[in-house]
């Protein structure tokens, strides 16, 4: 990618261009929602100039959330940060014209439709590579290709459903609940991150390209089976696929005795730290060691639960801290943004925009020689467009 349009790319957002990890790097980014965009936003925070193509009426994320103008949701704006976005009819020959010079200069291309729309388009791997042998193709998918469900519609909802995150509350709390954070979309597009470096990492020793396919589905059923699994892996099953510390239904934020804090007395170290600071009435050698402790833990929260009402909440966080057993207060999302240590450490990130300031939670990485940053707001719908079209060499037409 030439030196221009790296620059064009931080100017863009009015501050110093990036140079991340990924200076250099150009992804055409046909994704919407959160997956696909998540994943990119990270790539532009790491310096990789992320052309965001998006149809006529914009990604719908625009129109989804609060933000300081109709088509700027605070989702949108937060998972498109730093990246610049042109409008493309792609079933027009125009749009067809601009999405293959893209193509032809690009180092990723990833798109978030279904196996269908995507081949519709004539934008599947096979015409894309033809293209440009070199470039990395990912799909972000609800389901793979290679099962029954592939061409199945899905949202973050459907997929903590299907992967088995309700039936986990249900055993904590007594009610099948999703959890409170898009969860799926977001670690969907972790995993849709690292599975691009990683074909990047192979084109840089190898020269060759090649298709990359990231599932919602297949990911949360992996990611819930890391410590669900359990006893379920083997054969013959050894116990049931879940992890009993985790649906304890004792194991919930303690009250004290004027709010509520979070702590866990877990290894034998904090334990045994904590009894003999503590000695409550019933500490007893039947909850000794790790193991033992794990084979009772509901009841182990529970006597926990007990003794927790006994002191404020800043006197047992003093004591924790001094035992160096870990422990929290319970935050509230907003309070995020004055967290002491999050300050300290400059997670945030202030950007002026067009609609005036922006206060990021920014990149939570740190690289010694190769840091990224926020680099700039969120795009207008098309505000890029003329000037991809000028760096491509195109006349902007009916694009």
């Amino acid at each position: 990618m030439s030196e221009q349009i790296t620059a064009a790319a931080g100017e863009a957002g009015g501050r110093a261009p990036a140079r991340g990890p990924l200076h250099g790097v150009r992804v055409v980014d046909l994704t919407t929602m959160v997956m696909g965009p998540y994943c990119t936003q990270i790539m532009a925070d790491m310096g990789a100039d992320v052309i965001k193509v998006e149809p006529p009426e914009g990604d719908a994320t625009r129109y989804i959330s609060a933000g300081p103008a109709p088509d700027m949701s605070g989702v949108f704006v937060n998972v498109n940060r730093g990246k610049r976005s042109i409008v493309l009819d792609l079933r027009s020959a125009a749009g067809q014209t601009a999405i293959a010079a893209l193509i032809g200069r690009a180092d990723v291309f990833i798109h978030s439709m279904r196996a269908k729309a995507v081949a519709k388009l004539g934008l599947g791997y096979a015409e894309v590579a033809a293209l440009n042998p070199g470039i990395v193709y990912t799909n972000c998918y609800g389901y793979g290709r290679r099962g029954p469900a592939a061409d199945r519609p899905a949202y973050d909802d459907t997929i903590q459903a299907q992967c088995g995150l309700p039936a986990v509350q249900e055993q904590l709390t007594g009610r099948a609940d999703y959890v409170g954070t898009i969860m799926a979309d977001k670690i969907a597009g972790l995993t849709a991150l690292y599975a691009t470096m990683m074909a990047l990492f192979h084109r840089e020793r190898t020269g060759q390209g090649q298709e990359v396919e990231v599932a919602m589905f297949e990911t949360m059923a992996s990611f819930m089976l890391v410590e669900h699994a359990n006893g379920a892996m083997f054969d013959p099953p050894l116990g049931p696929a879940v992890y009993p510390r985790t649906v304890a239904p004792n194991r919930r934020p303690y009250a004290t005795s004027d709010g509520q804090i979070a702590a866990l007395i877990y290894n034998d170290k904090h334990w045994n730290a904590f009894i003999d600071a503590v000695q409550p009435p019933w500490a007893s050698e039947q909850y000794a060691t790790l193991a033992q402790r794990a084979r009772q833990i509901d009841t182990i929260y529970g006597l926990v639960a007990q003794t927790m009402k006994e002191r404020t909440t800043a006197a047992w966080l003093e004591l924790f801290a001094e035992l160096e057993i870990p422990a929290a207060p319970l935050n509230s999302p907003g309070a995020l943004f004055d967290d002491e240590h999050l300050n300290a450490v400059g997670l945030f990130e202030t950007v002026d925009t067009p609609n005036g300031p922006v206060r990021f939670p920014g990149v939570p990485t740190w690289l010694s020689r190769t840091p990224g940053r926020v680099t700039g707001p969120a795009p207008e719908l098309g505000a890029h467009t003329a000037a991809v079209f000028a760096e491509l060499g195109l006349e902007q037409g009916a694009s």
